[in-house]
């Protein structure tokens, strides 16, 4: 048997195969349950105990070479062009040119990085949503103008399905399932219905902020949106919050910020007022907190919410809202610098 060994020993590094097939009948022939080593392995049995150790060892050489040569020939099939694959005539034709970041996700992830730093942590949750994440969790009246099919999107089989008209609706979720503290923004794309325009369109993405906790206050909020202009827009930018009303939060303010252009002295972009508005805020209010399981008389929090569209609007000078889904290479090539 020693001597049939290494005489297959020798053969191992000669083994040749023209193609797939065969090398195929070269593995059946060597390595298969009826092929020259196995049987070898049958007939292992028979040698003298003397000589066992010795043939074991080169029976098992044998049968590893084997599979490493088999292996070999392999790789090179599957590593060699034979000319076959077909040419796919709906790639894009080389050189091809390296893509950028959209500007939304160069925006959006500065965004999410400023309030990363700030201790924020990011959520997400579906589109497509119900009525009471978006709104009824939310305090939103019985017939608030937002219910209406003019302002949201409804699946007509199913009215109490919708597309969320703002990420709230993930804030919600969160409330659901945590308690305080709670500190999260909730990144996403959200739908309304509107006429599409240069200042409008369908669809949008937003970024909202939940911080729930024992003792926060609005200044809490104020300082934390002061910190996120001045990284945003630079050191010099000044805020002012005015009040407002959101069904979700009370008191509720808007934010602008000093106009980048003028420095505030009044220009055509901020109509000559000095400020820009760039988001909505306020304390969250008691109702929603019990409304999502959160005792409003341990615990407050603040809340707030931007337009992604907006924000870059602001940083780029984008006059034309749809110009941001229309993938006109022209218009993305002006952000290659942004990356």
């Amino acid at each position: 048997m020693l001597a049939k060994i290494e005489e297959l020993l020798q053969e191992v590094d000669s083994l040749t195969a023209g193609n797939a097939e065969e090398l195929e009948a070269l593995r059946i022939k060597y390595l298969s349950k009826k092929g020259v080593i196995n049987a070898l392995m049958a007939d292992f049995r028979n040698v003298p105990a003397e000589q066992k150790k010795e043939v074991g060892m080169k029976l098992n050489e044998l049968k590893n070479r084997m599979q490493e040569r088999i292996a070999a020939l392999k790789e090179t099939f599957e590593s060699q062009d034979n000319g076959t694959a077909e040419l796919d005539l709906t790639r894009t034709a080389y050189p091809i040119e390296l893509g950028t970041r959209h500007p939304l996700n160069i925006v959006r992830n500065e965004i999410i990085s400023i309030f990363n730093r700030l201790g924020f942590t990011i959520a997400d949750g579906p589109e497509v949503e119900d009525d009471w994440h978006v709104f009824s969790s939310m305090n939103f009246a019985e017939d608030h103008p937002a219910r209406d099919m003019q302002d949201t999107f409804f699946i007509e089989s199913h009215p109490d399905i919708i597309l969320r008209t703002h990420t709230s609706s993930v804030q919600s979720r969160v409330m659901e399932v945590s308690q305080p503290p709670i500190r999260v923004i909730c990144p996403g794309r959200v739908y309304r219905n509107e006429a599409i325009s240069y200042r409008a369109h369908c669809f949008f993405h937003q970024v909202e902020g939940l911080y729930i906790d024992k003792n926060v206050s609005f200044t809490d909020l104020k300082q934390v949106l002061l910190q996120f202009a001045q990284e945003m827009f630079g050191p010099e930018t000044k805020i002012r919050l005015r009040p407002s009303y959101f069904p979700f939060t009370e008191p509720s303010a808007e934010m602008d910020i000093s106009c980048d252009i003028c420095g505030g002295e009044g220009c055509a972009f901020c109509k000559y007022t000095g400020w820009v508005e760039i988001l909505g805020c306020g304390m969250v209010d008691p109702a929603v907190l019990e409304a999502n399981g959160i005792d409003s008389k341990v615990y407050t929090g603040y809340a707030f919410g931007m337009g992604v569209e907006r924000i870059t609007n602001l940083k780029y000078k984008v006059k034309d809202l749809r110009m941001f889904s229309e993938n006109d290479t022209r218009f993305l090539k002006e952000f290659e610098s942004a990356n």
